[in-house]
């Protein structure tokens, strides 16, 4: 388990350190007491805890059976508990992956909006050019056609003086 938390990522280190403490400290105390329920019973250093011989005493022994009982139990909760919490970091994992994920996103929506509204700002910009653009010309069109008026006046005036007025 030590191994594992080695690589395990960072935020869960701590987190799985004060279990695996809390752990061991539940597994310090239930060796403890089977020890001082085992004091009426002669154990032989070469057989160990666990052995056939002491199953058959733990079947003569009622209180012994449900002692192995509870720690079959306890080993199979155990067990469960940290398949739950491996599920769990899997879980949170993937809830950061997605919350990194959607910050990112957001990132980009943010510059997006920005470049809508500078792109509106250059479009108005663009609407002030075109319309006086348009009025230059309205206005150049308008002394044009007054020239050019004033040309054919002029030229009308000349040609009456000089074949009309002869005389």
């Amino acid at each position: 388990m030590e191994e594992e938390l080695k690589v395990a990522p960072r935020s869960f280190q701590n987190q799985m350190m004060n279990k695996m403490h809390t752990y061991r400290k539940v597994l310090t105390e239930l060796q403890r007491e089977a020890k001082n329920t085992n004091v009426g019973f002669a154990l032989d250093d070469r057989k160990g805890f666990y052995s056939e011989e002491n199953e058959q005493r733990a079947a003569l022994n009622p209180q012994r059976s449900l002692l192995l009982q509870g720690h079959q139990s306890l080993s199979r909760t155990t067990d469960s508990i940290a398949r739950s919490h491996c599920i769990a970091a899997e879980t949170d994992a993937i809830g950061q992956n997605i919350v990194e994920e959607l910050g990112g996103q957001r990132e980009q929506l943010e510059r997006t909006k920005d470049r809508l509204i500078s792109t509106g700002e250059n479009l108005s910009k663009s609407r002030k050019i075109l319309a006086a653009m348009s009025r230059k010309i309205v206005t150049n069109k308008l002394l044009l056609s007054i020239i050019i008026v004033l040309e054919i006046a002029i030229l009308g005036g000349v040609v009456y003086f000089k074949f009309f007025r002869r005389t």
